[in-house]
């Protein structure tokens, strides 16, 4: 037998409806915050991910999905939104708003990491971009959708994360001190960490390695080497997330790696995932425009990774749906009829459906209640020679007749 890719995973329909609650909920409250929605490809050119996310990173050097093209190029599955929304606004040069241009979107990624809960090598994201202004009452608003957005699908327990990793300039000056720490500790880091040490010092802030974590426990705090700009920046977010009761803790440790990262970090965790808690991140990336060779232009944005979500949600979560008619028809003259009439409903906007395999009245009422269908309309021949259909409500069992005319009437009103 024919099995799916390993670290892919089938949406079966049992967890459809728990999907679409979450995507309702991330596209509903997307809008409520002027959000409008982009549809990105799936893959891009190489180039895009190389540059924007950095060559030497380990989802440019070991994660991405790459293939060459007919045409010899080279084109990549893409790993993760931003960069694809930055191009697409590049290119289509949606920068020309006179106003804050706020997108979102929502689809699947791809990478090839260890699958393990929640994690897979095709997963899905809603993420947020806002770009054009480096207002922090801009940052205060995409934190607060990302945290009301977790609140609205009911998960408990989070805790949001802030941190400011300050301007490429504040940041060289820390990462001389952060080295001149590190250095003699070299030997009690992990084999990853030694590289970064070299290739990117930051990174070693966020290690999750148990033994890198206590040997940075001393570690100078990036926050204490920010300019005044960076600071002033970062108290008016504190500010803006305390006037709206919002819950933060300062995380020192929450850094971002490459450098047109800029000021605000941020995560929030849940306690119920591992040691894999993040789910969702984001922040500010003021250089990325210009990475791609755009203008200078102030961005910042979150993404949420859609299966560790579903991992939280509550088994009772159900997208709201209105209720199924199932119209049960059988025999010679009240089989057509009762098709006649399931095309009616679906013509008035009613859900309804059938089961062409049933072929008496008991088949069918079982097929009604594996499909979770609140009534059954039953149309058999005696049914269809009085001009009658009987009317059963699938959980108490109660029956009434109707007259075939007036069963639309019937359920437009009383339903």
């Amino acid at each position: 037998m024919l099995r799916s890719v390993k670290g892919l995973k089938d949406i079966l329909p049992q967890q459809a409806s728990q999907w679409h609650h979450i995507e309702t909920v991330a596209r509903t409250m997307a809008t409520q915050y002027g959000f409008s929605e982009i549809r990105i490809p799936i893959f891009e050119f190489t180039e895009l991910y190389s540059r924007s996310i950095g060559g030497t990173t380990d989802i440019v050097e070991k994660e991405m999905y790459t293939f060459p093209d007919r045409d010899g190029s080279s084109l990549t599955l893409r790993p993760e939104g931003t960069a694809g929304v930055v191009r697409a606004v590049l290119e289509h040069k949606l920068l020309d708003s006179p106003t804050t241009r706020k997108l979102f979107y929502l689809g699947p990624m791809f990478r090839h990491e260890r699958p393990q809960a929640g994690r897979y090598r095709q997963f899905h994201q809603f993420g947020v971009e806002a770009l054009g202004t480096d207002d922090p009452l801009l940052d205060v608003e995409v934190i607060v959708l990302l945290w009301q957005f977790f609140l609205t699908l009911g998960l408990k327990d989070l805790t949001l994360h802030i941190n400011s990793i300050g301007t490429p300039e504040d940041r060289e000056i820390y990462i001389q001190k952060l080295k001149e720490f590190l250095t003699p500790l070299l030997n009690t880091l992990c084999e990853n960490c030694q590289r970064r040490y070299s290739t990117n010092p930051l990174r070693v802030l966020d290690c999750k390695v148990p033994v890198c974590q206590k040997s940075i426990e001393g570690a100078p705090n990036l926050i204490d080497y920010l300019s005044d700009n960076s600071k002033f920046h970062f108290q008016a977010v504190l500010d803006g997330l305390s006037a709206l009761k919002i819950p933060f803790t300062i995380n020192h440790r929450l850094v971002r790696g490459l450098d047109y990262y800029s000021r605000t970090t941020f995560e929030i965790t849940s306690p119920h995932l591992g040691a894999q808690s993040t789910i969702g991140a984001g922040g500010r990336y003021d250089g990325l425009f210009q990475v791609l060779q755009g203008p200078s232009t102030p961005a910042i944005g979150f993404a949420v990774g859609l299966e560790r979500v579903t991992l939280l949600l509550s088994e009772d979560i159900t997208s709201r749906q209105v209720p199924l008619f199932f119209v049960a028809g059988f025999g010679n003259t009240g089989k057509p009829l009762a098709f006649k009439l399931l095309y009616e409903l679906r013509q008035a906007g009613i859900r309804a459906d059938t089961d062409h395999k049933g072929s008496t009245l008991k088949s069918l009422l079982r097929s009604a209640d594996k499909l979770g269908a609140e009534y059954s309309i039953i149309l058999g021949d005696d049914e269809a020679n009085s001009g009658n259909v009987i009317l059963r409500n699938m959980q108490t069992k109660a029956q009434e007749i109707v007259k075939l005319e007036e069963i639309m009437q019937r359920i437009q009103i009383g339903f």
